[in-house]
């Protein structure tokens, strides 16, 4: 069997398409399935629809010699992925992270919503009802859907029902498949993060408004005026870096380092340095920072949102809280900072628990979901 894997990212470029299709290519050729890789950052450099087009062109070229094609994810590439695949008469499954339109509305189209509201409200903007109505047309004209989560299978089922679709992608179709979690040799740790006192909190990620890395810098604050001396470091880029960078100056002052963003090497070794991560998000597909930091051991404080009650059970291998809730949240990290035995256990359990997400586990499911379309 011969797959094309249309990817909008892979390594040396960061983020989960790049980590799960170098998993996909270095994996699924031991299970007899052959593998091209289409990337699209390669034509990224073109203007604005010609990168479309020329992508597409690439993708027909792969298909017409493959048995399927997978696109990893519904727009960039699932646009001209699903309709090469269909112009070669071949199988097409897509796998879907997130909600694209969601995502773009609310840092680009005033969408305030959180997702599940989302899903089920009729939206104005043209720009995200067109983003809607792209994402929905290649989730129902695929073969297969997969999908990292039951969370993401219930959102992704929820597509067209508020558009002009008007009725959601059929359930049999999405597949549930966990994603996997591999952990790279650790890099290295900036000295400005290993200068800074302890207890270290650690935070990571894109820094966009649904991370709410704000409200991590209000629990640290918190902790301090209380009398903890906890630091902070932030891992990641993005949209909200000015903006938060002057909150933590406002809020915390000094003992914080926003590093930008790091390797996933170096990210994987501040992470191990910490005495505790956090994910404060109001959304989670399935973060694979998440599991990372459940693999590594790293107690951990997490959100119950989205998927996130899929990777941690809350008293047993980490501590859930509300969105939102930063006195909650405070609260859960002045606990787990505090108590030597808690974060003992926790991370002895964590370990246990992150071994559901395997290379294996991930390789044979998809092994399987694409042998038998």
């Amino acid at each position: 069997m011969k797959l094309v894997i249309a990817t909008p990212l892979y390594p040396p470029e960061i983020g989960g398409p790049a980590t799960y299709a170098k998993l996909l290519a270095e994996g699924l050729p031991k299970k007899d399935i052959k593998v091209e890789l289409v990337k699209f950052s390669e034509v990224c450099h073109l203007p604005k629809l010609i990168r479309h087009f020329v992508y597409y062109r690439r993708v027909l070229h792969a298909a017409r010699g493959a048995d399927v094609v997978i696109a990893l994810d519904p727009v960039s590439v699932g646009l001209p992925a699903m309709k090469a695949a269909k112009k070669a008469g071949k199988p097409f499954v897509v796998k879907i992270v997130g909600d694209y339109a969601w995502e773009q509305g609310r840092q680009r189209f005033g969408v305030t919503q959180n997702l599940d509201e989302f899903v089920k409200t009729k939206q104005t903007s043209l720009c995200v009802c067109l983003l809607q109505a792209i994402q929905t047309r290649v989730a129902w004209s695929a073969t297969r859907v997969i999908v990292p989560s039951e969370y993401l299978k219930d959102i992704v089922a929820a597509w067209g029902t508020s558009t002009s679709f008007g009725t959601g992608i059929p359930r049999e179709k999405i597949e549930v498949i966990y994603n996997a979690v591999s952990l790279s040799p650790l890099g290295m740790i900036l000295p400005v993060v290993t200068a800074l006192p302890r207890p270290l909190a650690m935070a990571a990620g894109r820094l966009v408004p649904w991370k709410h890395i704000d409200g991590i810098i209000d629990a640290v604050a918190h902790l301090r005026r209380e009398g903890s001396q906890t630091s902070l470091t932030i891992v990641g880029d993005g949209p909200e870096k000015s903006r938060l960078a002057a909150h933590a100056e406002k809020k915390i002052r000094e003992n914080y380092v926003f590093t930008g963003a790091l390797s996933h090497a170096d990210t994987l070794a501040t992470m191990k340095s910490a005495d505790a991560f956090v994910l404060n998000s109001s959304y989670e597909g399935l973060s694979h920072l998440l599991i990372e930091a459940q693999a590594l051991g790293i107690p951990t404080v997490a959100t119950r949102v989205g998927g996130n009650p899929e990777v941690i059970t809350d008293g047993e291998d980490g501590l859930l809280v509300p969105a939102g809730d930063t006195s909650a949240l405070a609260r859960s990290l002045a606990r787990l900072l505090g108590d030597d035995a808690l974060r003992t256990r926790l991370a002895a359990r964590a370990r246990e628990s992150a071994k559901r997400f395997s290379t294996e586990t991930m390789l044979a499911r998809t092994s399987d979901v694409l042998t038998h379309l």
